[in-house]
This record gives structure tokens, C-alpha cells and sequence, in this order.
């Protein structure tokens, strides 16, 4: 059976270097045409084997006969100029968000990682979807090359905290970003990689040295409330999590970045706050203090007086503290908003 009868469902981005040569040799095309590819692709980030100009009009059309370029295809956007999230679809029909996000000082990606999601925070959007399916690195990948080609900016930072816990998908996960940073060009220090506490996969991210910015999502300071509000927690418990992180730092030497979201009555007191300084004092780190971003489920938003006495306990914390006022919350693209109800 030949190369090119074996491609269903499979995109030029699901392919090794020695496949696409393969699929290029039988067309009667040399292996020289594949590094002009992966250029077009990677460097230039097209949508279209037509775009791709030195290459041949009779192999553009060949190659857009026999497999797609991309894994995604972008269903519908929303948003403004600053902040737009964009729904894609997967070749097996499931939809996935993604997020655009520019600034005067950079141009940032948050991507998903799978198909709803199965941590069930239960302050998360994304949980309503439940658990579909991983996704493959190359429709990891296919978000952030779209998202470039929809940019008038270039890509400067990429963000795995979309739909997903990326610890769950482990292998595929730190494929993608490989490719980002190898292929792509994105430092290893522009790729934050978020977990809700997935301890085993912590400590083999330092093992294998993988030198990606990492992102906790802590959220509680009591193993009682954490449960509460993440079931990861009975699994993974929050006394392993900080285990794992000093564990990390001892390797890595890479300060860790805390998410913290402000729930209203569940972990936003003054002895919340004590007690977040207590846990991580004598780890060097970040916190992000997350204000809820709602999403009409059973929690909320603190009050802006809460906020701003939670953040006043923490002003002589030994750690650095900052707070993500969230954009696009106005089309549910904020932390903790993503989820697909449907590709309408």
C-alpha cells in the first residue's frame, strides 16, 4: 500500500521527516522540497499549500489532493484586537478554544491540550465538557502556528493553561513544546507549562531536565478545601504537591509560578492568606493571584474590598505576588472560561 493511501485523518503536521520524504518521493519530487516545507510551515506559519510560492504549481496541487496541511481548522473568533479566543475543530470533529492575547510588550498564546478535561475543578468551565480525548502535538502545534497567522504581531509567549490539564497528557504535551522551541524558536522561558497538581509529573519534568517555565494551579491553602473545589486533590495530595515543588527547585533551580483564584467565602480570608505564606516561605517562587472570573456555576467573585485585604496580607510575603486581572472574561476567554458546547 503506498505512502499516500495511508493518510487518512492524518495532517502534514502528524508526519516524521522520513514520512514526508517518503510521500515526496513518491511523487516523483526531491528531498530537498521537504526542508521548503517545514520552512512554510514553521517559519512563515501558512494556511494553504498554495501559499507556499518555490514550490511547484503541479506539487502544490498534489499535495492538497493527498493530505491536509493543518490538524485544526478554525470554526468561528471572538473578541477584540487585544483579546480574541478562537474555536478550532479536530479532523474527528470535536472543537477545542484558544486564546490570542496582545499587549504593548508582547503577543501571548493559551492553548488547549485536550478535549475537555478530567481534573473536574469545579470552578472551571472546561469541567462541564467532562473528559473527550487527548490531544496529538501536532494539534497542539496547529493552535499556536493558526493563531500566528491570524496575528498582525508575532508570538512571543505560549501558554498551556487552556482546556486541559496538560500532566495528563504528558508525552504529547512535551512534544509540542519541543517543537515550539526547536522548530518554532520560542525559549524555553516562553513556554509556561500549568498543572493542577499532578506530583509525579512535576518531579519527572525536572528529572528530565526540561527547562519550560512550570505554572501550579494551588488555589487552597487546607487540604480539606482544596478537595472541595479540586478532586485531584484526594489523588495528589497538596502536602505531595509542595513536596514536588521544592523537589523541582532543588533540580531545576527555576522559580515555580502559583496560581491562586480568589473564590468568595472558600479560600479568599485573611487566614488564607497567613497561611499561603506559611506554605510557601521557604520556597522561592511567584504567586498569581487569579480574582474568580465567573462562570455561572455555584461560585464567585470576591468583593473588591476582599480582594484588596487578601492581597494587603501578602504584601510582606517572602515570595513575589502579583494579581492577573484576567482579559477577555466579556467572551469567556478568561481563566478558567473555556469550554465548547458546540462547532455552531
Amino acid at each position: 500500500m503506498s505512502q499516500q493511501k495511508n493518510l487518512e485523518k492524518k495532517s502534514y503536521l502528524d508526519l516524521t521527516p522520513p514520512k514526508i520524504e517518503k510521500l515526496l518521493s513518491e511523487m516523483g519530487e526531491s528531498s530537498f522540497r521537504a526542508k521548503q516545507i517545514k520552512n512554510w510551515v514553521y517559519d512563515h506559519c501558512v494556511v494553504s499549500w498554495n501559499e507556499m510560492e518555490n514550490l511547484p504549481q503541479r506539487l502544490r496541487v498534489n499535495l492538497d489532493k493527498t493530505i491536509p496541511l493543518h490538524s485544526l481548522k478554525i470554526i468561528k473568533s471572538s473578541g477584540a484586537e487585544t483579546t480574541r479566543k478562537y474555536l478550532f475543530e479536530t479532523s474527528d470533529g470535536h472543537g477545542i478554544e484558544s486564546v490570542l492575547m496582545r499587549d504593548k510588550k508582547r503577543t501571548t498564546v493559551c492553548i488547549s491540550s485536550q478535549v475537555g478535561c478530567a481534573v473536574d475543578c469545579k470552578f472551571c468551565a472546561t469541567a462541564s465538557m467532562g473528559f473527550i480525548k487527548n490531544l496529538r502535538a501536532s494539534e497542539i502545534v496547529d493552535q499556536v502556528i493558526q493563531l500566528q497567522s491570524q496575528s498582525d504581531s508575532k508570538i512571543t509567549n505560549v501558554v498551556f493553561m487552556g482546556m486541559g490539564e496538560p500532566f495528563l497528557n504528558y508525552n504529547n504535551v512535551m512534544e509540542a513544546a519541543k517543537i515550539l522551541n526547536q522548530t518554532m524558536g520560542f525559549g524555553a522561558r516562553r513556554i509556561t507549562i500549568s498543572t493542577a497538581g499532578i506530583s509525579s509529573k512535576i518531579r519527572q519534568m525536572a528529572d528530565e531536565n526540561l527547562k519550560y517555565k512550570l505554572a501550579i494551579s494551588l488555589n487552597g491553602t487546607k487540604e480539606k478545601n482544596r478537595n472541595a473545589i479540586m478532586p485531584l486533590t484526594k489523588t495528589h495530595s497538596l502536602k505531595s504537591l509542595v513536596e514536588s515543588a521544592h523537589y523541582y527547585y532543588s533540580k531545576m533551580h527555576r522559580f515555580i509560578t502559583f496560581e491562586y483564584v480568589l473564590l468568595k467565602g472558600v479560600n479568599d480570608s485573611p487566614e488564607d492568606g497567613n497561611q499561603l505564606i506559611d506554605l510557601l516561605r521557604l520556597l522561592p517562587c511567584k504567586v498569581n493571584v487569579i480574582p474568580y472570573n465567573e462562570i455561572g456555576g455555584d461560585y464567585s467573585r470576591p468583593t473588591e474590598d476582599t480582594i484588596h485585604i487578601f492581597l494587603k496580607i501578602l504584601k510582606d510575603a517572602p515570595f513575589t505576588v502579583t494579581v492577573r486581572w484576567s482579559k477577555g472574561t466579556d467572551i469567556d476567554a478568561g481563566c478558567g472560561q473555556l469550554a465548547v458546547k458546540d462547532l455552531t
